[in-house]
């Protein structure tokens, strides 16, 4: 990015403004990208907490605090400086995990669930990947629905319907 701004500086000083504006578009992107790699990582988080939720059928206060912690940072993220869109809009999540950060959720994943009882290709097969899917778009929807001020309860209503939600909730 160094170079990025030294080459800006001087097509600014040498009036080449078009160059400059390529600079700046290139600068934005990369900038974007960014952004987008730091969401991504934090929905690979999510996944891999609903996938050991999912095999183990339990929810461990670590894991509801790591999910609700990720959930927060994406919508943080996501919404652009101007406070009005979105680097990811709704309807983008279903492809993006899919194309993105699910397979490495698993893998991720396969070594955690069970302390790694399972590899990654075990893992795949005991996992409904439409399911997950859409488990992981229902908790972030609400970062579009819910203000940073309700948005953890928001979180709290979704995870009691995981299994053993119920129980975390109780703190059985």
């Amino acid at each position: 990015m160094t170079q990025e701004l030294i080459d800006l500086r001087n097509s600014i000083l040498e009036q080449r403004y078009s160059d400059a504006l390529a600079i700046i578009d290139e600068l934005e992107g990369m900038s974007k990208q960014a952004i987008i790699r730091n969401i991504l990582s934090f929905v690979n988080i999510l996944l891999i907490h609903l996938i050991k939720n999912h095999i183990e059928e339990r929810l461990t206060n670590s894991w509801a605090t790591s999910i609700r912690n990720s959930i927060m940072e994406i919508k943080r993220l996501n919404l652009k400086e101007n406070k009005k869109s979105y680097y990811i809009n709704v309807d983008e999540w279903e492809d993006l995990i899919l194309d993105e950060v699910i397979d490495k959720a698993i893998a991720d994943a396969s070594d955690e669930v069970l302390n790694g009882a399972y590899n990654q290709f075990q893992l795949e097969e005991m996992i409904d990947k439409t399911e997950l899917i859409g488990k992981g778009c229902q908790f972030l929807t609400l970062t579009y629905e819910h203000s940073t001020k309700t948005l953890p309860k928001a979180i709290a209503e979704v995870l009691i319907q995981l299994p053993g939600g119920e129980n975390w909730f109780n703190r059985k």
